[in-house]
């Protein structure tokens, strides 16, 4: 069948909408009509060039919700009409990660840089032209119709409003889990959050919900500062400095019991003023990414080893794709975890790069792609 899809053809470059072949579902295949898709700056790092293109085209997307129309033979469990929020991470539940539940670190995870089926790398679903297209994290959510590996897949319950269920694909779980699964955070610690973005600001609803006692969001645009106070925030600054002494303050000079870091691009120089804000035996979650090419953290390795600080990476925050989406999604509807607020701006499929020029410009928390 024919489907339009947000397509990245250069690097750098800019998402396209253009009409792509795309192939049936296999065996453990979906095919999903979708409704939603996040913007998220993930896809933007691949589009600017930070992140490197293993094959081009490629076709965007990983944050998204949608309708199996197909099942493939021999796919026990899935039906047309299920309601699916798409895994980037894919999960097989049998690798040691997945078994030891961390299935956001499944060995599957290896695969998805390809962009083909997971059990055969030669294998692309999708293709322009007569040549294979690549799908972002093996889902291609910025598409009208995606096939997917029912590995990345999770299927929610029907009521749930698929354009909300969307964000919990990855921005809503990354920030959430970062606080809640990758911090250590307990009721009544200082933390600081660095970047209130579509991440971020996931960040900042965790540490309230776990009953920090400050959280303080840190973002050099007003509006998410704003934004940042309606979300929990106790405090919001511009600038890293001024957190750290707020910080500092309110913890007779030690410094924030957590940092999170959720800028969109992250450098070194970012690394090492969130290590500078915690307390001794403090810990520095790293959630926000850069480019693939940067290597270097200008801190002091005596400093870091004689106070004891922990820099923790996070990826997917730490959340088992299986588990937490639906128990996010559960939170949603007995009010303890806002979605409906998160979303600044829709756009149509057409309107995509838009979407990301004003994602880069600070312009929204979360852009959400809608179909219908």
């Amino acid at each position: 069948m024919k489907t339009r899809t947000a397509v990245l053809h250069a690097q750098p470059g800019e998402y396209e909408v253009t009409e792509l072949d795309l192939d049936g579902p296999r065996r453990g295949e979906l095919l999903v009509k979708m409704t939603a898709a996040g913007l998220c700056h993930t896809d933007d790092h691949v589009a600017v060039g930070d992140s490197p293109a293993f094959r081009l085209p490629i076709a965007g997307g990983h944050e998204g919700a949608g309708v199996v129309v197909g099942v493939g033979p021999d796919t026990p469990g899935w039906s047309e009409g299920d309601h699916v929020v798409l895994s980037f991470i894919a999960v097989c539940g049998q690798c040691r990660m997945c078994s030891t539940g961390r299935q956001n670190l499944c060995d599957l995870g290896a695969r998805l840089f390809l962009g083909a089926r997971l059990d055969d790398p030669t294998s692309f679903r999708l293709s322009y032209r007569g040549q294979p297209v690549v799908q972002h994290s093996g889902v291609s959510a910025l598409s009208e119709y995606t096939v997917i590996d029912a590995r990345s897949a999770v299927k929610i319950d029907r009521t749930l409003p698929l354009d909300k269920a969307a964000l919990v694909s990855c921005g809503v779980a990354t920030g959430w889990g970062s606080v809640t699964n990758m911090s250590d955070a307990r009721p009544g610690d200082v933390l600081i959050v660095m970047g209130v973005g579509g991440v971020g600001i996931n960040s900042v609803q965790a540490a309230r919900a776990i009953g920090a006692r400050a959280v303080i969001a840190v973002d050099p645009v007003e509006f998410k500062r704003e934004t940042a106070l309606q979300f929990g925030a106790t405090h919001v600054t511009d600038t890293m400095k001024e957190a750290t002494a707020l910080a500092q303050s309110m913890t007779e000079g030690q410094g924030a019991d957590a940092t999170v870091v959720t800028v969109g691009v992250v450098t070194g120089e970012h690394i090492a003023e969130a290590v500078a804000s915690v307390r001794k035996a403090g810990t520095v979650v790293l959630t926000g990414t850069g480019g693939m090419r940067q290597a270097g953290i200008p801190i002091n390795p005596t400093m870091f080893t004689v106070f004891q600080k922990r820099l923790q990476g996070a990826l997917f925050g730490g959340c088992n794709p299986r588990w937490d989406i639906p128990h996010l999604l559960a939170q949603y509807t007995a009010g303890t975890l806002r979605l409906d607020e998160l979303v600044t701006r829709t756009y149509t499929l057409d309107q995509v790069a838009q979407g990301y020029a004003d994602m880069r410009d600070g312009q929204n928390i979360r852009g959400l792609v809608l179909f219908d």
